[in-house]
């Protein structure tokens, strides 16, 4: 559901894109608020679900996380039992950071985060244990030309 927001909530969304530890001041003044009225939209954002908390964003490749594996699932089950097993099972795989259900050729696809093959063959292995799938096929990234992009505010 598409929710209403001003050119001063947008303003704030695309601050606290860039970097969720502006405190409350430093957010007001970036966006040209009171401290109050910051914290009254802050607390409007979070009520109604355009906040969803903070992160941090953390450099993978200065933790040896240098793989990337980008995994395209095809299944011929397509039961609610089926779904909700899959969909238990892969989200027990702490490698896998992003998981979509996908039109086209395939009908998942995966972003499996880790250090090496050997580690993202053990991910693979863990995978297909749980499931019975159709088709596994998996593209290696070469290079991250860009990652964990803000959202076009």
């Amino acid at each position: 559901m598409k929710k209403d927001v001003d050119r001063i909530d947008r303003l704030i969304l695309r601050a606290l894109q860039q970097d969720a530890s502006l405190s409350q001041r430093e957010l007001a003044e970036k966006v040209g608020l009171s401290q109050n009225a910051c914290w009254r939209r802050l607390k409007a954002l979070t009520a109604n679900g355009l906040l969803l908390g903070s992160t941090a964003r953390i450099d993978r490749r200065a933790l040896g996380l240098d793989l990337v594996v980008f995994v395209m699932l095809r299944t011929r089950h397509h039961s609610a039992d089926w779904l909700r097993d899959f969909r238990r099972h892969v989200l027990t795989i702490p490698e896998v950071v992003d998981f979509h259900r996908i039109g086209g050729d395939y009908d998942y696809q995966l972003k499996v985060v880790t250090q090496d093959m050997a580690s993202y063959d053990r991910v693979y292995q863990r995978l297909i244990a749980g499931v019975e799938l159709d088709s596994v096929t998996s593209y290696f990234t070469m290079e991250a030309i860009a990652e964990g992009r803000p959202l076009p505010l």
